[in-house]
């Protein structure tokens, strides 16, 4: 026997109806380069998106065509997300950071129809032009006055696009299920993979990061979303937030730029903001340096890779902002576990909960998280045992678009996620490495993110990457690789000297080697990929 319910599919239009009548004056405020402060309502920006749907269905746009974008987070960026969606189509969010011949494949793979840029990615896609197979034409996202001179083919500016378009627009409805965005990963292993998100994946996962124990937003909340709009739909900040009513701040193209990120926070009084260490690091180097203060910040969500204590003290103290560890990836939409605190947490020693901040958190309702070993049995929740990371859940993906079969996805339904993790009896998970990155040292796995976060911890360390250098009886040994901050000195001695005894002997790296910057991937991740091919051939001191 079925339930007597209404059954309505869950749709993005549906977040863009309810954010009109209850929070129709919330603000967006956007920094783009023909509005170093641009600032309208949320009715004015979905007034200006039903525009844009009438628009593209005057181009012809169909139902499923996907519809590429090569943007920073602005207003104009955050209208292409809903007009897109909502009508039917696909957002594909192309991310200007990857290597061209990458950016080509995944225009390419995707069979995008339309591309809408930034100003600033004109000379990028006339180059890319003659490549790209099958985009029709160009969108500037500027008006003719900030037009730039270009030879791309059908070319016109945003808002000439939809300027004379009716402000009126019937969303469609249709099966729930039907793709909403396309996001493809970095590709440091072989080609980018697209992963596809459905409308309902989409809204659940809404609903998810909205909850206390999650990112835990409201309509009193003023939110700037640094994690780029064009990677994994910047944690979906811009869904969740317009569900909630929260006010939203859009760092633009200055979204790596300590001045404009401070100056941002502070007049417009944000509360919480989202995005990699790497630009947390700048924004801690900047205050400290200036004297600027971010008074206004209660909450700073961190991910992508494993926020050092350090960094998290740096914000707290002065300034009294939280730092909140999640893990996620493109394939999981990506919120998959969120370090905050449950009763449990709360009632231990202040010393044991300290330590659970270095850990990246629980698993939101709607993800399940498991760990195994080598032969796949599931291993215990004891805070010791680590393996292999392995989720599931309504928003995370069953397979990559275009793509048969790939082994990450598996029979009964579980994505081995690529990490090894440990998760304790709170239940707790702490990522010890990624699968490629960890260290085998006789038998034995060493945490290069452990070692890392341990040595970032050190006064004079701005920097810190842990990497795998093979020896001849141990298989590998780690050597730690560091940036110290401006003016500061140090050697090999007092790094190994600083680490003696916060970790096992045959932890200890083998070699500190100091460099001027370390490499990171087009998201603002730490590279160990082209780290490892820096130092291929690195013979260690220990064996020289």
């Amino acid at each position: 026997m079925f339930g007597q319910m209404m059954d309505r599919p869950l749709l993005i239009s549906s977040l863009l109806r309810h954010a009109e009548l209850q929070h129709p004056n919330r603000e967006i405020v956007s920094v783009t380069a023909d509005h170093p402060r641009h600032r309208y309502t949320y009715r004015e920006a979905f007034s200006r998106v039903r525009k844009l749907a009438n628009a593209l269905s005057r181009l012809g746009a169909r139902p499923g065509d996907r519809i590429a974008t090569l943007a920073w987070n602005d207003f104009r960026h955050f209208e292409i997300y809903y007009a897109v969606s909502c009508s039917g189509f696909v957002c594909h969010t192309l991310n200007p950071r990857l290597f061209e011949e990458q950016i080509t494949f995944i225009a390419n793979h995707a069979e995008d129809r339309w591309l809408f840029l930034d100003p600033a990615f004109v000379p990028l896609a006339e180059k890319l032009q003659p490549a790209l197979k099958t985009i029709e034409g160009y969108i500037v996202m500027t008006d003719d006055a900030h037009m730039p001179a270009t030879t791309l083919p059908n070319a016109r500016s945003y808002e000439s696009l939809i300027a004379d378009e009716p402000e009126t627009f019937d969303w469609p409805e249709f099966d729930e299920r039907t793709a909403s965005s396309l996001c493809y990963t970095s590709g440091t292993t072989g080609d980018p993979k697209g992963v596809l998100y459905s409308h309902r994946s989409t809204i659940l996962h809404c609903y998810a990061a909205a909850m206390a124990d999650a990112i835990g937003l409201s309509g009193n909340d003023v939110v700037m979303p640094v994690v780029p709009m064009f990677h994994v739909n910047a944690w979906g900040l811009p869904y969740t937030c317009v569900m909630v009513g929260s006010k939203l701040v859009f760092p633009g193209p200055k979204m790596g730029d300590p001045p404009t990120l401070q100056a941002l926070i502070d007049e417009e009084q944000v509360t919480s903001t989202a995005g990699v260490p790497t630009v947390w690091q700048g924004l801690v180097a900047y205050l400290a340096k200036t004297g600027k203060r971010v008074d206004s910040l209660k909450r700073v969500l961190c991910g992508g890779s494993a926020v050092p204590v350090a960094l998290a003290d740096a914000l707290r103290e002065p300034y009294g902002a939280v730092t909140t560890q999640a893990w996620g990836m493109t394939e999981t939409s990506p919120l998959g576990t969120v370090c905050t605190w449950s009763p449990e947490a709360l009632n231990l020693p202040q010393q044991r909960r300290e330590a659970l901040r270095a850990k990246q958190g629980r698993s939101s309702f709607g993800i399940e998280i498991k760990i195994v070993d080598d032969d796949g049995n599931e291993l215990p929740h004891d805070g010791k045992s680590f393996g292999a990371l392995k989720v599931r859940g309504p928003w995370v993906a069953s397979r990559y678009y275009k793509r048969d079969a790939d082994d990450v996805f598996e029979a009964d339904g579980w994505f081995n996620t690529g990490d090894v993790a440990t998760i304790c009896p709170l239940g707790y998970m702490q990522i010890t490495d990624r699968t490629k990155d960890v260290i085998k040292s006789g038998g034995e796995w060493i945490s290069s993110i452990e070692l890392e976060n341990l040595a970032v911890a050190h006064p004079a360390i701005s920097q810190a990457a842990a990497i795998a250098i093979p020896h001849p009886k141990w298989q590998e040994r780690p050597v730690l690789v560091v940036v110290l901050k401006p003016g500061e000195s140090l050697t090999r001695e007092d790094v190994l000297t600083f680490l003696n005894g916060k970790v096992a002997k045959w932890w200890m790296p083998d070699d500190v080697v100091f460099v001027d910057k370390l490499p990171l991937t087009a998201t603002g991740k730490l590279s160990k990929l082209q780290l490892r091919k820096q130092f291929e051939g690195y013979v260690l001191r220990t064996i020289g």
